[in-house]
């Protein structure tokens, strides 16, 4: 394949619009000789002649013009490439992973997502679902950009690897059967409950949450069912074979149920976004950042 120089192409290309070799040597800051040197250069690299002399000046051969052809498509493509690099630069482009919990891939990387398609079309957000010990596993190795887990699950603030973005405070609301003798109480509290059949998970985050909320509002819930996946446990409760902790994020599986607000006694569960250490000031990482940060905003100012 014939080798090209660009820089060469673009003292061809500069010969073309100046007319003359000193003009062009003015134009691109060289002395004559050296523009001519660069062009005997190309043409023995291309194997074709590209000037011609015409009585003290030169013109521009049929080989040249037809170089110039392809070349033009080169610079075209080069300065869309420079605008790409230069949007990346500036935050405007490029691909952010994303790994998130099922609960925050809806409430929070949607409506980032979507703001990012219309504020920097050029940020694409590519989203894994993952649990918390897995998210961050992928973060370390580099698979993923951005981790989105609940606090009680990430490493710890000291952890030299990862920086911790802190994103929002979810409030846990209770779901109760329809008919619930509970469902339309004033003043419901999570110590109300202490005599419910309790439906969570056998182990897992979910089951931690629960337990420690209900150990908070002094008692040990009795667990009836065991399921993990809100549309095992939503059936449950619709079915009224118990009660279980929803949270506010995830509020839009709820149909069929009654959802209760547990008012100052709410338990809550915080949501952080983590980076690699360093990689939050990445451009596209940071306007991701700040449209989970939006998100967040909007969604917390939405709660009752």
């Amino acid at each position: 394949m014939t080798e090209w120089d660009i820089k060469k192409l673009r003292i061809l290309r500069t010969l073309a619009e100046q007319g003359t070799v000193t003009a062009t040597a003015e134009a691109l800051h060289l002395t004559p000789s050296a523009v001519s040197q660069q062009l005997t250069n190309l043409a023995r690299q291309l194997g074709v002649p590209l000037l011609e002399a015409q009585g003290r000046r030169v013109r521009l051969t049929d080989a040249a013009h037809l170089v110039l052809r392809h070349a033009e498509a080169v610079f075209a493509q080069l300065e869309r490439a420079d605008a790409e690099i230069a949007g990346y630069l500036a935050g405007e482009a490029g691909e952010v992973r994303v790994g998130a919990f099922s609960t925050a891939v809806p409430a929070l990387v949607v409506p980032a997502a979507a703001a990012l398609r219309l504020t920097h079309p050029g940020v694409e957000i590519r989203v894994r679902e993952t649990e918390a010990a897995e998210s961050y596993e992928l973060l370390s190795a580099g698979a993923v950009d951005l981790a989105l887990s609940l606090a009680a699950h990430a490493p710890s603030a000291r952890d030299p690897r990862f920086t911790r973005i802190p994103l929002l405070a979810d409030p846990l609301d209770v779901a109760l059967p329809p008919e619930h003798p509970l469902a339309r109480s004033p003043r419901l509290r999570l110590a109300d409950l202490s005599g419910e059949p309790w439906i969570y998970g056998g182990s897992g985050p979910w089951s931690q949450i629960t337990l420690s909320a209900c150990e908070a509002a002094g008692f040990v819930p009795e667990q009836a069912h065991s399921a993990a996946g809100w549309s095992a446990i939503l059936a449950l409760v619709e079915a009224g074979m118990g009660v279980a902790l929803i949270p506010r994020m995830a509020a839009g599986r709820a149909t069929g149920v009654a959802v209760r607000d547990l008012g100052r006694d709410r338990p809550v569960r915080h949501v952080i976004a983590a980076t690699r250490r360093g990689a939050d000031a990445a451009p596209a990482v940071a306007r991701v950042l700040d449209a989970l940060r939006e998100a967040a905003r909007l969604r917390t100012a939405g709660a009752p």
